[in-house]
């Protein structure tokens, strides 16, 4: 791959990991509707986009001009007898999110059955990350007016706002980790969206993915939400499923004091939303709750450094944008799992990227 045996042996190694879980990812969501199949699998295009990801390359061009320059090795990986010309590429790129959503999860569940991942502690949480182009501002934006010398904005983002980051016109990525003491932070579930899309509503889509073993699921105050809280802790049935949520409230709009004692229920869910509040005063839940701050923030952080990440986004649009950062969340399950089988720290995954 242009670099020392040694990086070349480790990217051989990626792919073969990452293979057989793309390849299970494709039979879980099959392209449906009429046609006849595609020359190249998703999980064919899908391998191309997460070694161009782990690489850098931040625009698709480069992206497939790398590839390119090294398909006699990757074509001889994945068993292909053609190559993708550049038009094929670009437009299997925006589809591939839906492909990489699934094999996030199936790699999580993998890490978790080999050890690498403790799932009984999780914590949630959203992170923005600025557009590409010139601000759009919401006059301009109600009005779907792109003002005259405004050029290259991206009209799929939106504006969103987070304690971390204030106000970005951009994108969001949610990811669910395990939040254990000392051991790997691993994402087990994530998808992407604007910036403007609310946690309650993304969250709750990813409830049914949470891991069985999950006993605690931690989460910030913009994740406060009845709905939530009783999906995680009360089965179809009205069933207690021994899961807690842990989650800071949000006050609304009642002018009672902090400490003064809790009022009397109005109904089965204000009793349940109090028996929250209880639990999570008692000192076990402010132990666990500590892990949040531990794990999913600094995660976040050092995710967004690590794909560069940190200013802005690689693409324009929404779908691309979801693509690119879901497959680095791939990439990124991936390396850890690579790493644990070499016995190494989680600081070593940045070391392995830059040898690629």
């Amino acid at each position: 791959m242009g670099q020392r045996a040694k990086a070349g042996t480790c990217l051989a190694t990626l792919v073969r990991m990452a293979t057989p879980l793309c390849q299970e990812a494709e039979r879980q969501c099959p392209r449906t509707g009429p046609g006849k199949p595609p020359k190249f699998p998703d999980w064919q295009m899908a391998i191309l986009i997460m070694i161009a990801v782990l690489n850098r390359k931040k625009t698709k061009s480069a992206q497939y001009r790398f590839l390119t320059e090294h398909r006699r090795d990757l074509q001889a990986w994945l068993g292909m007898t053609h190559w993708p010309v550049r038009s094929t590429y670009f437009e299997r790129y925006r589809r591939a999110h839906r492909l990489f959503r699934t094999a996030i999860k199936l790699q999580g569940d993998k890490a978790v059955a080999e050890g690498v991942a403790d799932p009984e502690v999780v914590a949630v949480d959203k992170s923005l990350v600025a557009a590409r182009g010139p601000l759009w501002h919401k006059r301009d934006r109600q009005r779907n007016r792109i003002p005259k010398g405004l050029h290259g904005v991206d009209r799929d983002s939106t504006w969103g706002y987070s304690q971390h980051d204030g106000w970005v016109q951009g994108y969001s990525f949610e990811v669910v980790v395990t939040a254990p003491v000392g051991s790997t932070v691993f994402p087990l579930v994530a998808s992407v969206d604007t910036a403007s899309v609310k946690e309650t509503q993304t969250f709750a889509d990813k409830l049914e993915e949470l891991p069985d073993e999950t006993d605690y699921v931690l989460a910030d105050s913009g994740y406060d939400s009845n709905d939530l809280g009783e999906r995680i802790e009360y089965d179809q049935e009205d069933q207690r499923t021994g899961r807690r949520f842990l989650c800071p409230e949000n006050r609304r709009g009642s002018k009672r004091p902090a400490n003064d004692p809790p009022p009397a229920p109005r109904d089965v869910s204000h009793g349940r939303r109090l028996a929250r509040r209880k639990f999570f005063q008692r000192r076990q839940a402010e132990r666990l709750y500590a892990r949040r701050g531990q794990t999913v923030e600094p995660f976040n952080d050092w995710f967004k450094r690590l794909f560069e990440l940190d200013h802005r986004v690689w693409h324009r649009g929404l779908e691309n944008n979801r693509t690119h950062m879901l497959a680095a969340l791939f990439a990124y399950q991936t390396l850890v799992r690579y790493n644990h089988r070499r016995g190494n720290k989680n600081g070593q995954i940045k070391w392995l990227m830059d040898g690629l």
